[in-house]
């Protein structure tokens, strides 16, 4: 069996990112934590099978969909734009 096939590694390589992301914020590597444990959890309860392309594909798919979830939940608001209508220098 083929390391990339077990499943503790897809979720230790999501652990490692989620750490990294930590380091690095901007909330670029929280997607592909999540796609990494999301592919280690589908390969443990045995949805996904032994092709490395596939799980690929599952890891891509779930990290975008993650990434697309967490930037709606921590984005920035749109409606809170600050406007300044007078210059404190002025008095």
């Amino acid at each position: 069996m083929q390391l990339w096939q077990e499943w503790w590694v897809w979720v230790a390589i999501g652990v490692v990112l989620a750490i990294l992301e930590v380091m690095a914020s901007g909330y670029v590597l929280l997607g592909f934590a999540a796609g990494a444990v999301i592919t280690g959890l589908l390969i443990w309860i045995g949805m996904l099978g032994a092709s490395l392309s596939a799980m690929v594909l599952v890891f891509a798919l779930a990290s975008l969909g993650a990434w697309l979830v967490f930037r709606r939940i921590f984005g920035l608001p749109r409606d809170n734009v600050k406007v300044i209508h007078h210059d404190i220098n002025e008095n």
